[in-house]
Parts: C-alpha cells; sequence; structure tokens
C-alpha cells in the first residue's frame, strides 16, 4: 500500500493547525509543537470524548512536522481497522506519525499486535508517535497488555468537550480565515437550533461558505433558515 504525497495544504487543512485550535490545556500546545519538530523527544496521547479537537490536534502535529522540513503521515484508525499491518507498513521512514482514533482498533487482537510491532520499530528507529483516543488506555478494552503498557508511557494530553463559548469561537475564528461575514446573531442561532457536534458545525459552515458565495449574501439567520430548510 503506498502513501500518495499531496501537498501540504491538501493533506492537512489549513483550518487545522495548532495556532488556530481553541481550548487547549495549559502547555499543551507548546508541548505538541516541540514533538511534531523534534525539540522533544515526547510521544503523545490524546484523549477526550468526540468533538473535543483530537482529530484538529493530528492534523495540526503533521502540519507542524512538515513546515519544520520533518516527513509526517496522518492515519485514521478507523480505515485501517482490519488490515492494520499493511496501514503501518507503508508509513515507514516518517519522522511523525499521528495514529488518530485507538478506539477502533481496540478488541482487534490481529490489529493490536501490528500496532504493538510498529511502536516498538518506532521507538527504535527515533520516530516521533502521536495517539488519540476516547478513553485512557486502561479503559479502551485492549486486549494485548503489552499495548496497553506501551500505550500508557505515552506523555498524555486531556481534552475537554467544547461549551457553547468554546464551539462559537471555533466558528468565529474559521469564518474569519475564510473571510466570511457571519453575524454573530448567525452563530448563536446554528448553536442553539443545530446539532451541537463541533465536528457537524464545521461541515455546515463549509457548506454556508458555499451558499453564501452563490448567492453573494452575508450570512444572517434568515439566510441560514433558508439553507437549511432546503436540505
Amino acid at each position: 500500500m503506498s502513501v500518495p504525497q499531496l501537498p501540504l495544504a491538501l493533506r492537512y487543512p489549513p483550518d487545522q493547525r495548532l495556532e488556530s485550535f481553541i481550548g487547549a490545556p495549559d502547555g499543551a500546545l507548546a508541548q505538541l509543537r516541540a514533538a511534531a519538530t523534534g525539540g522533544s523527544r515526547d510521544w503523545i496521547y490524546l484523549v477526550g470524548p468526540a468533538g473535543s479537537g483530537k482529530t484538529h490536534l493530528a492534523l495540526a502535529v503533521c502540519a507542524a512536522a512538515e513546515q519544520a522540513g520533518r516527513g509526517s503521515a496522518y492515519l485514521p484508525l478507523q480505515a485501517a481497522a482490519g488490515r492494520l499491518r499493511d496501514a503501518l507498513e507503508a508509513l515507514e521512514g516518517r519522522d511523525v506519525v499521528a495514529l488518530d482514533g485507538l478506539d477502533a482498533i481496540a478488541g482487534r487482537r490481529d490489529d493490536e499486535v501490528a500496532l504493538f510491532d510498529f511502536h516498538n520499530r518506532a521507538r527504535a528507529a527515533g520516530v516521533t508517535l502521536l495517539y488519540t483516543a476516547t478513553a485512557a488506555p486502561d479503559a479502551l478494552g485492549l486486549v494485548l497488555p503489552d499495548l496497553r503498557s506501551r500505550l500508557s508511557q505515552c506523555g498524555r494530553i486531556v481534552l475537554d468537550a467544547l461549551d457553547d463559548d468554546g464551539r462559537g469561537a471555533v466558528l468565529r475564528e474559521r469564518a474569519i480565515r475564510r473571510g466570511l461575514a457571519l453575524d454573530e446573531a448567525a452563530i448563536d442561532w446554528l448553536l442553539t437550533r443545530t446539532g451541537r457536534d463541533l465536528g457537524g458545525l464545521v461541515v455546515l459552515l463549509d457548506r454556508l461558505d458555499r451558499e453564501s458565495l452563490a448567492a453573494k449574501r452575508r450570512i444572517t439567520v434568515p439566510f441560514l433558515r433558508k439553507v437549511l430548510d432546503a436540505s
């Protein structure tokens, strides 16, 4: 399995950078940047509920590594479940590897053995690994004790789900980056009238961006109603 080489902006979306992350614990962004750029040999285990920004940070670490001249790779484990050994072999030779969503392979013994072997090879080769999961290693349902032990040795960063103020700040920041005119009332309406999953809100913002450009209109509450009613 080959891993295509794509431009940085295509592999790692420009919205998902360390400097644009909102709500990180104190010192977490500096810790992640040091790991990405080679300023630290720490391996990191990001844990938090859905919508807390784990994927954002995993992609951001890869982007920061690339900008520092280090080869990186991002792998969503859900997409590789059941064939993880082949997927991991394609990542050999990278300086930084982000493995997103350990939950997807927990309990799959063959995948866990493949990850354990890769973890050990990466350690010997001086590769930096970043893991994400919704639970700590001991609570993840892993069947391989040695893998659970290895993961427990990683430095841990705990993320909390954003409240409405935090989600609003994310939408506001992404709108500014796009040059998108998004009324404050529209942000409040989105947070109270639509699903509050942050990933879903960001996808919706992408759609609204396209719709507003096509209609040459600001994103106001009446415009939101019109777009969503047409869904």
